[in-house]
């Protein structure tokens, strides 16, 4: 079609002339409202930055002389961040004559990996750094699941907060009217 045909068209129907196809032979136009094509195209953008995620790597230190109850609350840790979905580099530190003893790091983290197997999987096995030895673990479920899941346990511990009991009235005399 002609472009003062088309540009005509346009104008008839209240509508823009748009440019779909400019490297094709002809090229390729479109009639449609393009403020409601921008919004609508900004707001699928939106949608889709809403629902990304970043991968996060959470790291937690630990000793190979640790205290059970210590060890314990680092596991809880490395727990909560598997649920949240990220994924968690755990390193030994040596010191000094601990150094000479690397089976006993590589011996805490096999036991960590398995106090955590239903949440998460070692993504790069235990290997020493040095002074450190490090293992990396990954979770089961992705970000997104995670981020999901959190969000419908915060919707629905909203709900059950507002469908409580009614809040009652103070004590007292009625007031006058």
């Amino acid at each position: 079609m002609p472009l003062a045909k088309a540009l005509e068209l346009a104008q008839e129907y209240d509508l823009d002339l748009v440019e779909v196809a400019a490297n094709a032979r002809p090229p390729v136009c479109k009639l449609m409202d393009y403020g409601k094509f921008k919004y609508e195209s900004a707001m699928k953008a939106r949608e889709a930055r809403k629902n990304q995620a970043h991968t996060v790597i959470k790291e937690m230190k630990l000793r190979p002389k640790i205290d059970p109850h210590d060890y314990d609350t680092k596991k809880g840790h490395v727990v909560r961040f598997l649920k949240q979905g990220d994924k968690v580099k755990i390193t030994i530190m040596f010191r000094g004559r601990e150094q000479s003893r690397p089976e006993l790091g590589f011996r805490l983290l096999q036991r960590l990996a398995e106090d955590v197997q239903d949440l998460g999987f070692i993504e790069s096995n235990p290997k020493q750094d040095g002074r450190n030895m490090i293992m990396v673990l990954g979770p089961h479920k992705k970000k997104t699941e995670a981020m999901a899941e959190a969000r419908e346990a915060q919707a629905a511990r909203k709900a059950t907060r507002q469908g409580g009991a009614p809040a009652e009235e103070p004590a007292g005399e009625p007031a006058e009217a």
